[in-house]
């Protein structure tokens, strides 16, 4: 079984092949799902690979954020520079990206941004001239055992480092929320902070760091083909600690023999430590503070400035770093000098207070065994690619008009306006259908986000699909692309009967590609858009609120999934005649979890294009917004 292991700079590549690593992933100035990690030159690239095919060492480069029509040339002439310079594989999340470099021989990895669940996923890969997924970091050990009983498609799954608390690559929460997107590889980390929730206050969107060397064993004998360690914007002591503990792990060695190294990891960095959804659905959140505040060793009763070092539940050397807090808050910090009872040497109250080890002085013998960073040249250059698309002729339309509705009440609400219904599956499905077909308008049955939970009683005809699992399941029936699918440009596959555009489009962006796509495509235009879906058991129904004042809807669904709405509705009503002169096919209308009185509402003023009930819609809603038309996404 491979190990796999972060390079997020030079200094991380040879820390983390030094460690013991079979692979490295790093990234490149662009397109990667890391931009603000310091990411390498194409020069950089091209000698990083010479590095560590001289040491045994495979180099897989990360194109793994969504691509626009007007960066794709760039993109697949940066992949046909790494097939030419021989890395060994390319990450990818774009789906039009991945038809557009299907003729290269570099081998394709789907990212687990690209939402790879189960066995029907990994048939879509296979077809798809994919040859090794990274699948999801929502599955149990169970369903990973199940998922890749026999794949045609190596696998791969994260063992270590930070864990997304939302499904991977359907988080918008820093996109919609803070204008910086995830899938652009430029997450603001909205999980990180602070938020309340019915009365209560807490970190309830922050995963505690992925922990799973005890893993290894059980993930190689079900067949498992690499594991990878999180962690291109950490430290290169952290590549290195982390490279050798699972590298050792990987080869038999017994926790003892690489015990130093696994609490120096634990030392280096460290906000808590989980198994993930390794051994169930259990929350991998930790509440308590989001930050890396190093090792814990323990609580002590500090009095008149003082408190022992033996009654701490890890062992203290000379010159090791203590950070002191009191709940929330850092009290203060310095680096032991004699052991027995420490002198804290700044005013301190008496109390007990929380002890963390964050600096051990071998720390510092790590960097000077890895050392200076290696120099990386190459002279490759990149061949131009000039995309040649065809305009399809799309012209001006009357779109359809589709409803997201998960009730009865809502679907009579929007009856005498709908073209489409899309129906949560749920225990009214087959009443809704029924509905539908005596009021002459077309059912379609909403799936589930997380392709495990697929195992359901669907009635026949149309679906919406979430992700490529779904797509591949129900290949034969009329499917509809979710915004959850990430179209974000015109190479997206038409293979569906529709495709709905990502919501981080702006308005430019929109008609760029309505003018060179050849599918039907569905546009977004009002409801509050899913920030986050989740499998964590944890985060109840009710609102967030952050520290802002900004209230988020969350609700549960009846397959275990929590689901964090936007702050306000979006709502395009004013656009509907510019929308309608790019050719959109279908305006989508999200209208779940809300009152059969703004249903109605909605559904009269987008069939009948009346603005004057726009400031009615703002005061049901509470506040509205116009997403990404208006401003984008970088």
């Amino acid at each position: 079984m491979e190990i796999l292991s972060p390079a997020g700079s030079p200094e991380g590549l040879a820390a983390s092949i030094k460690g013991g690593c079979d692979a490295v992933y790093l990234g490149g100035k662009a397109f990667g799902a890391r931009a603000f990690s310091q990411n390498f030159s194409d020069g950089e690239i091209e000698g990083a690979v010479g590095y560590a095919h001289d040491r045994g060492v495979k180099v897989y480069v990360t194109v793994n954020t969504l691509i626009k029509d007007g960066e794709m040339g760039e993109a697949v002439s940066f992949v046909r520079f790494l097939d030419d310079i021989g890395a060994d594989a390319v990450l990818v999340q774009d789906l039009g990206l991945l038809g557009r470099i299907g003729g290269l021989g570099i081998s394709k990895h789907a990212s687990t941004q690209m939402g790879i669940h189960s066995a029907e996923g990994l048939e879509w890969c296979h077809e798809n001239g994919i040859e090794r997924a990274v699948l999801a970091r929502e599955l149990t050990f169970e369903e990973l055992s199940s998922a890749i009983k026999g794949s045609k498609v190596e696998t791969e799954v994260f063992v270590q480092g930070a864990l997304c608390f939302c499904l991977s690559g359907g988080c918008l929460f820093s996109s919609i929320a803070g204008g910086r997107s995830g899938n652009r590889g430029q997450c603001a980390q909205p999980c990180r902070k602070l938020y309340s929730l019915e009365g209560k206050e807490g970190f309830f969107l922050s995963c505690a760091d992925l922990y799973g060397v005890d893993w290894l064993p059980r993930l190689e004998s079900i067949g498992i083909s690499a594991v990878k360690i999180e962690g291109r914007m950490r430290s290169h002591a952290y590549a290195y600690l982390a490279s050798k503990v699972y590298s050792m792990a990987n080869r038999g060695s017994r926790p003892e023999e690489y015990g130093e190294e696994l609490g120096l990891l634990k030392t280096v960095f460290n906000r808590g430590f989980c198994e993930g959804y390794l051994p169930g659905v259990s929350s991998p959140v930790q509440q308590r503070y989001a930050d890396n505040r190093g090792f814990f060793l323990g609580s002590v009763r500090v009095a008149d400035r003082k408190f022992e070092l033996s009654s701490l539940k890890e062992g203290v050397g000379i010159r090791d770093g203590l950070s002191i807090f009191k709940g929330r808050e850092k009290v203060g910090g310095f680096k032991v000098s004699s052991l027995g009872t420490a002198t804290v040497p700044f005013k301190i109250g008496d109390g007990t207070y929380e002890i963390y080890r964050t600096y051990d002085p071998r720390i510092d013998e790590i960097k000077n065994l890895v050392g200076e960073a290696p120099r990386l040249t190459g002279h490759t250059k990149r061949a131009p690619y000039k995309q040649d698309i065809e305009a399809p002729g799309r012209g001006a339309r009357e779109p359809e008009l589709s409803f997201y509705v998960s009730s009865m009440k809502a679907l009579d609400a929007v009856m005498g306006h709908a073209d489409r219904v899309y129906y949560d599956v749920c225990g009214s499905t087959a009443a809704a259908e029924e509905a539908c077909e005596a009021g002459g308008v077309e059912f379609v049955a909403n799936l589930p986000r997380f392709g495990p939970l697929m195992d359901l009683d669907i009635p026949e005809g149309g679906v919406v699909a979430n992700t490529p699992d779904q797509l591949h399941r129900y290949r034969d029936r009329r499917v509809y692309g979710s915004y959850h699918m990430n179209m974000f440009n015109s190479g997206f596959p038409p293979v569906m009967h529709q495709a709905t555009l990502s919501v981080e489009m702006s308005k430019p962006m929109m008609h760029e590609v309505a003018s060179r796509y050849r599918g039907r495509i569905e546009v977004m235009a009002f409801g509050r858009t899913e920030l986050m879906c989740t499998r964590d058991p944890g985060l109840a129904t009710g609102t967030l609120k952050d520290e802002l004042g900004h209230e988020f809807p969350v609700y549960r669904d009846g397959f275990g999934l929590a689901h964090v709405l936007n702050s306000s509705d979006l709502l395009l009503l004013p656009y509907l005649g510019e929308l309608a002169s790019m050719g959109v096919d279908s305006i989508g209308i999200d209208l779940r979890k809300r009152p059969s009185s703004l249903a109605k509402v909605v559904a009269d003023a987008y069939r009948n294009r009346d603005l004057g009930k726009k400031g009615r819609i703002t005061e049901m809603c509470g506040s509205i917004n116009y997403g990404h038309y208006l401003r984008g996404v970088g």
